[in-house]
């Protein structure tokens, strides 16, 4: 698979999360395989659905949600843990839907995992899970459902 490039290599998680989320918001499937490893093993968990491993899975997995529109996903209150070749986002995603109801807001909890390489920060693992219909609390304490 031919692969797009990103340049100048970009150098922060932030910069490659950033650019992931402008390219779900503007259905663009090129420039959102750019940010990810070239990796087989690169994996992602779309709320609800199974785990899709390798480049091949990823992208048709973000076909398909490209084929019903764009994806109108915001990071917010990221919480971040960061060595020198791996970093681990938490996120909250504000997600804005139009229904035949008007629009409607949802929250997703993702995780997502870069990693350093010789071309920089990619993206090798984004888990998303169903959250709730309005904006969870980040109090610290103990959720209610355990698993």
């Amino acid at each position: 698979m031919v692969r797009p490039k990103l340049s100048p290599p970009l150098a922060s998680p932030d910069e490659i999360e950033q650019q992931f989320y402008e390219a779900l918001q503007g259905g663009d499937i090129e420039r959102l395989m750019a940010v990810w490893s070239d990796d087989e093993d690169i994996s992602c968990v779309h709320p609800g659905g199974p785990r899709v491993i390798g480049a091949a899975a990823v992208r048709g997995s973000f076909e398909s949600m490209f084929a019903n529109g764009t994806i109108n996903a915001r990071p917010e209150r990221v919480r971040r843990l960061q060595t020198h070749a791996c970093a681990v986002h938490s996120v909250l995603e504000h997600i804005e839907l139009m229904t035949p109801d008007g629009p409607q807001s949802a929250w997703v909890m993702a995780t997502n995992v870069y990693v350093k390489a010789a071309q920089g920060w990619r993206l090798v693992a984004h888990h998303a899970s169903p959250g709730a219909g309005r904006e969870p609390q980040d109090d610290g304490e103990p959720a209610a459902v355990l698993h």
